[in-house]
């Protein structure tokens, strides 16, 4: 029942208990009053033999009237009486989740997040709580990813600064000599600190909504082959065939042509690290009924089924042996996502399982 109702309810209750209270004293007390009126009148007749009729009528009257004012004083007493008892009683019952609610409210705020409200009601009050739960998982979900990130944000800091301390070390007690060389591995382990701080950065800007967009009109080929070309060597180089496959007479979307070519540099990136020699990547695009769907396809690792919820994660890797010099950081994926959000678009993943490749796509809104 929902609470509209049970309120409605409620007040009906009310109302009939304050009736039937008062018509019960009624039906006991007024008959009573009147008879003991009545018969205090009577002892007066005797002693008015000469009085007229008019005034026996009066006293009747005054009789009666004393008698029902009487009776309702007495019946209102306890209609009013039952009626307080009752709305306690229903005013305790409707408030009782509430109060519960807001004892787990504080018990939450000090961060017991596992706390969680079970209510069978079928009505708003239940609502409230499964809301509130789905807030209280979503927070715990929230604390356990800050902790997460804390120790994979570590851990990653962690690896190239032991390698500057070790080179460090190593030139200071003599056991390495000055050379180009080493100095180069010194600058490579910094580069790699400092990609990590800038990837960082630009995370921390995408999911706090805080990357500026210019939302124009762009032709699909205007997006994809920049992109194509200027990573073309790197998959020569590695000795995987890129393909691009976009149509034409695809209409143009609505995006911010930069951002959207960080995207697919990111998805392509991702590619590029986990297929291997001699393999494909492809890049397709197809209209849909209100946007554009944008495919990045390879014939590398694959996903298994688990992993197709938590590939755009942060610091997630499919290839968990793979290191963060051959795997990058991480969150590339993580920043692609929140960008294509961002551009009121929507990414995710397939795979026919570990070994059969993958395919990454993202939409964009149509002009």
């Amino acid at each position: 029942m929902k609470l509209a109702h049970k309120l409605f309810v409620s007040y009906i209750v009310v109302v009939i208990v304050g009736l039937v209270v008062l018509s019960i004293a009624t039906a006991y007390v007024a008959p009573a009053n009147f008879s003991q009126q009545m018969t205090h009148m009577r002892g007066n007749r005797f002693d008015m033999a000469g009085q007229h009729m008019v005034e026996l009528d009066i006293e009747l009257e005054a009789s009666f009237r004393d008698a029902i004012n009487n009776a309702l004083l007495i019946s209102g007493l306890a209609a009013i009486l039952a009626a307080v008892g009752v709305s306690w009683f229903v005013s305790q019952w409707l408030t009782r989740p509430i109060r519960s609610l807001v004892t787990l409210s504080h018990r939450i705020a000090g961060g017991h997040y596992e706390q969680r409200l079970r209510l069978d009601t079928r009505d708003e009050f239940a609502e409230l709580v499964d809301s509130f739960n789905r807030m209280a998982a979503s927070l715990a979900d929230t604390e356990a990813m800050r902790v997460r990130l804390l120790g994979d944000v570590s851990h990653e800091l962690k690896t190239p600064l032991a390698g500057i301390k070790g080179y460090m070390e190593g030139l200071q007690d003599g056991v390495l000599p000055a050379t180009p060389e080493t100095f180069q591995l010194v600058h490579r382990e910094a580069e790699r600190l400092q990609r990590l701080v800038q990837d960082l950065q630009e995370l921390s800007r995408a999911e706090a909504g805080q990357v500026p967009l210019e939302i124009v009109n762009c032709k699909p080929n205007d997006l994809v082959m920049p992109v194509v070309d200027r990573m073309r060597p790197q998959f020569n180089e590695k000795n995987i065939t890129l393909i691009s496959d976009i149509p034409d007479n695809l209409p143009p979307v609505r995006a911010d042509s930069d951002r959207t070519a960080q995207i697919l540099t990111n998805l392509l990136g991702n590619a590029l690290q986990y297929t291997a020699s001699g393999g494909e990547v492809g890049v397709t695009a197809s209209r849909e009924p209100d946007h554009l769907r944008f495919s990045v396809s390879d014939t590398g690792v694959g996903l298994a089924p688990g992993e197709l919820e938590h590939i755009f994660e942060r610091f997630y890797r499919v290839d968990k042996s793979r290191s963060r010099s051959r795997g990058g950081s991480g969150i590339g994926l993580t920043v692609a996502k929140h960008l294509v959000e961002a551009q009121s678009g929507s990414i995710y993943a397939v795979s026919d399982g570990l070994g059969k490749g993958s395919q990454f796509n993202f939409t964009l809104p149509l002009t």
